[in-house]
């Protein structure tokens, strides 16, 4: 059988401009869910 993958659900909450989207997108970045490819 294959290796599964974990899931896992998070909520992000904070203010208009408080960088919620950029650091959701650098934690999916280091965890190897995008490569760098993706990024650029």
């Amino acid at each position: 059988m294959g290796k599964e993958k974990v899931h896992i659900s998070l909520v992000v909450i904070g203010h208009v401009d408080a960088g919620k989207s950029t650091t959701t997108g650098h934690l999916i970045y280091k965890c190897g869910g995008i490569d760098k490819r993706t990024i650029e």
